[in-house]
């Protein structure tokens, strides 16, 4: 008997990655920086990863090292990737 003791689904975990990466995309364009230029500054070495988790694909995701390096890029408090 498999006991599922988790407080949130599959689809809404996914619904929260998506959220935090739009968050991340609209924020660096209005910035006016290049996926380069961010992922080079917050140290992953592949755009295509980078590209990867910031368009939420192939189970990709920023951790929270890569949003806190973000934050400060930004120049912005790192709770903006949540609002």
């Amino acid at each position: 008997m498999n006991i599922d003791y988790s407080n949130s689904t599959n689809d809404e975990i996914e619904k929260f990655y998506k959220k935090i990466s739009k968050k991340v995309k609209d924020i660096r364009e209005k910035k006016g920086f290049t996926q380069q230029q961010v992922a080079l500054e917050i140290g992953i070495k592949s755009l295509a990863f980078y590209s990867n988790c910031e368009n939420n694909k192939n189970e990709k995701h920023f951790n929270l090292e890569h949003l806190y390096k973000m934050a400060k890029m930004f120049e912005l408090d790192v709770v903006e990737f949540l609002k």
